[in-house]
This record gives structure tokens, C-alpha cells and sequence, in this order.
């Protein structure tokens, strides 16, 4: 059928979730890819998406009539049943649209490899989500840096809705007191990531306390999950959607493109910039923007070391460490 996964998609699950568990999702792959696409009404493979993603195969399809499609694939522990959820409810507004999803099974061989506590996510995601087809090739980061922190932030701000009633998105306040554990665990493995790790902690305990939106939000927003479309100049992919507040989801774009800002000189002082002009822009309170940018890179920093990936480890605590 030649809908391989790309090597990078093999190495960030197992870095993700371990080899073994890695192995079997992806021995079940190529069962999980053919019955989607046999539940896709007529859907034919043009090829696989490359490099692809961190966690999920990507297989550009044609639908029946000819429309250009992307079938996507992911492990029930990327929960893309939420996915599903988040994209349904915005219905194209800022996002990739959902198209009709395919009705696979996502029980079988590697269904339940990754992540046993989303199994009952799996029949709900129905083994993979179409989507209309975007330029994946083209993602915010072709265009210069400020343009492209304007265009961000023009596309995130249609996503802060009021999420459907009944949603089972988990809250800010969860998730990162999930997250919060791995953290410690790396501050008691290595004393000298203590004092970043104890900063990023009480930020959020106070962030916490005195955080009153509950938007839906992306999850994970940044330049490479703005891709370019037809239907809008750009559209947002991969949402790893909860509910809380507006300065939660735009802490990761203030993070965007670090490496660059290590390698030149005046880092700290753009990076403390870009926090200040991104409240400004979408009328965000800067000091909780700030806090929450501290967390979230203390938090990337720490599980990029933990699962083996050093440099994006080093990078994230670096630009944590100028906060």
C-alpha cells in the first residue's frame, strides 16, 4: 500500500513512549491505515506525508470525486478523539476542517500499545481523521519572524471560543498538574534544574489560583502548526485541546524558534520583548503570559531530557533560564 511511517515518526514514539510500546502501535499500523481508508468511501493513497509529524502518520489521499484529502492516523494515546471533538466544534474557523471522518475500527493488532488508559478513546477516534488537504510543506516558519508572530497571532485568537457543552477536555489546572510530577522527578535527578523547576512550580501554583477563563484552546500553538490552505491563508493543525486561559495557549508561541534567539546575541532581551508585544497585541495580561512561558518551557525543557532529546532539552531551560 506504501504508507510507511517516516523514520522521524518511528523515533519520537519510541522516544515518546518507549520502544517497545513504539514497535507495537506501528506493527499495527499498516491494519489500522488500510481499514481507514477502506471506510473513507473511495479514498485513494497518493503518497505519505514526509517528514511528518512527532505522532501521527499522515497519508495524502483523494477522495472519491476527486477532492484532495489527508487521512491522519495517531496512537489512542495522542487522544485524537479530542482532536476530533476540538475540530468539529471550531468547523473550520482558524483550523483545518474536518471532512467526513472515516468509520475504521481502531481496535486490532498495536491499537492498545500506546497509552491502555485512552482504549476506550480508540473506538471513538475510528481510526483516523480526514481532513481537508493543506500545503504541510508551508507552515508559518517560511516567513520571517515578525510577520509570522503577526499571522500566529491573527490565527490563534479565532480559536478561543466557548467549548461545546458536555466536552471532555481536560482543564489547564490538570493538565499541568500532571505534568508537575515529571518535573520534580527531574529536579530530584539532577539538583541544578532545582531552582528553575521550583520557579516554574510556583508560578503555576499562583497561575492557578487565579485563573478565571475557560476558553477552548490548541494545547500545543506554534508557528509549525499554522499551515497554509486554499480555503484561508492559514489554518491551525494538531490541537491538543483543553479549557483555561488565553495566556496558557499563547506560552508556547512566545517559546517559538529559541535555537535562533540562542545563537544570536540579545536573546534574553527579545525573548522578555516578545512576551511584552504578544500581551499587547491580544489584550493578554503580561505577567500571567510570562508566567505561564516560564512553566511551559521549565516543563518542555525537563521531559525533552527525560525522553533522550539533550539539545532541545538544553535549548528550552536556557530560554527559560532568561525569563
Amino acid at each position: 500500500m506504501g504508507c510507511e511511517p517516516p523514520r522521524r515518526l518511528e523515533r519520537a514514539l519510541g522516544e515518546m513512549y518507549g520502544d517497545a510500546a513504539a514497535a507495537d502501535w506501528l506493527a499495527g499500523l499498516p491494519g489500522l491505515t488500510e481499514r481507514a481508508l477502506t471506510a473513507g468511501d473511495g479514498l485513494t493513497v497518493e503518497r505519505v506525508a514526509a517528514p511528518g509529524g512527532r505522532s501521527s502518520l499522515v497519508v495524502l489521499v483523494r477522495r472519491a470525486d476527486g477532492t484532495p484529502a489527508a487521512l491522519k492516523i495517531a496512537p489512542p494515546a495522542a487522544r485524537p478523539d479530542l482532536e476530533r471533538a476540538a475540530l468539529e466544534h471550531w468547523n473550520g474557523w482558524g483550523a483545518v476542517r474536518m471532512l467526513d471522518a472515516p468509520g475504521a475500527d481502531a481496535s486490532g493488532p498495536g491499537a492498545s500499545g500506546l497509552g491502555a488508559e485512552a482504549a476506550d478513546a480508540a473506538e471513538d477516534a475510528a481510526g483516523g481523521l480526514l481532513l481537508e488537504r493543506l500545503h504541510h510543506e508551508v507552515s508559518l516558519r517560511s516567513l520571517p519572524e515578525a510577520k509570522a508572530l503577526l499571522e500566529a497571532a491573527g490565527t490563534v485568537r479565532r480559536l478561543w471560543v466557548e467549548p461545546p457543552a458536555g466536552h471532555g477536555f481536560e482543564t489547564v489546572a490538570e493538565r499541568t498538574a500532571r505534568q508537575s510530577a515529571g518535573m520534580r522527578a527531574a529536579a530530584e535527578a539532577d539538583p541544578e534544574l532545582a531552582p528553575l523547576v521550583e520557579a516554574a512550580l510556583a508560578a503555576r501554583a499562583e497561575l492557578v489560583e487565579g485563573e478565571s477563563e475557560l476558553l477552548l484552546l490548541h494545547g500545543n500553538f506554534r508557528q509549525s502548526k499554522v499551515l497554509s490552505g486554499e480555503r484561508a491563508p492559514w489554518l491551525t493543525v494538531g490541537p491538543e485541546p483543553l479549557v483555561g486561559e488565553r495566556a496558557y495557549d499563547l506560552a508556547r508561541l512566545v517559546r517559538d524558534r529559541a535555537e535562533d534567539l540562542i545563537a544570536a546575541s540579545g536573546g534574553p532581551v527579545t525573548a522578555r520583548r516578545r512576551v511584552k508585544k504578544l500581551a499587547e497585541s491580544l489584550e493578554v495580561d503580561q505577567a500571567r503570559l510570562h508566567g505561564w512561558t516560564l512553566f511551559r518551557a521549565v516543563e518542555s525543557g525537563t521531559r525533552a531530557l527525560a525522553e533522550g532529546r539533550r539539545q532541545m532539552g538544553e535549548v528550552n531551560l536556557e530560554f527559560a533560564g532568561w525569563l
